[in-house]
């Protein structure tokens, strides 16, 4: 990067965050934020996502104080319930049952604290995915691949998982954990 602009930092190990940010030209740094997300519930889903994200760029800057940091968090939300990370398959083989032939809201807030900022500007994108009804065959198949675990809900619509998909409307790159017009508009503003 040039001198005259701080680095960007995503605070994430994310390979699909990394994928979609650098798919948008950005030169950036990425750093483990230490945030237990678990811990961490808003009084919506919305407020969740977003809470997450604003505490992961708040700890990343707090270590790189003259970095622009990027932080992100996604829930799955079924009847008002978040879906967090899947952290076995036998939690992959429940959310997708759950999951099965119902739509659900899948969130994704993004917080962007800039140098010597003490606040963070925040974006939110969301969408709605509809899995097909799922046969037992395809809920162990898709177990058995190891992809869910680790996340939000059970599956990857951007890897395997998007074939268990029968309709989805809104924000793709919400689902896909980094909605990239919002980080435009905060780069931007």
């Amino acid at each position: 990067m040039d001198g005259s602009r701080p680095v960007l930092i995503l605070a994430s190990s994310s390979d699909r965050r990394k994928d979609l940010l650098s798919s948008l030209g950005l030169e950036f740094e990425t750093r483990d934020h230490g945030v237990d997300e678990a811990g961490v519930v808003g009084a919506t889903p919305v407020a969740t996502a977003t809470e997450r994200a604003v505490r992961k760029a708040r700890a990343v800057a707090a270590r790189e104080p003259g970095a622009r940091v990027l932080g992100a968090d996604t829930v799955v939300v079924l009847d008002g319930e978040i879906l967090d990370k899947a952290v076995d398959d036998e939690q992959v083989r429940e959310m997708l049952g759950r999951l099965s032939g119902v739509e659900r809201e899948v969130i994704t807030a993004i917080a962007l604290m800039e140098p010597g900022a003490d606040d963070t500007h925040t974006s939110v994108g969301s969408a709605n995915v509809t899995f097909r009804n799922l046969t037992d065959v395809e809920v162990e198949w898709y177990v058995s691949t190891g992809e869910g675990v680790g996340k939000a809900g059970g599956y990857a619509i951007q890897g395997l998982g998007g074939i268990l998909v029968k309709r989805l409307g809104g924000d793709r790159e919400a689902v896909n954990g980094l909605h990239t017009s919002g980080v435009l508009e905060l780069l931007e503003g």
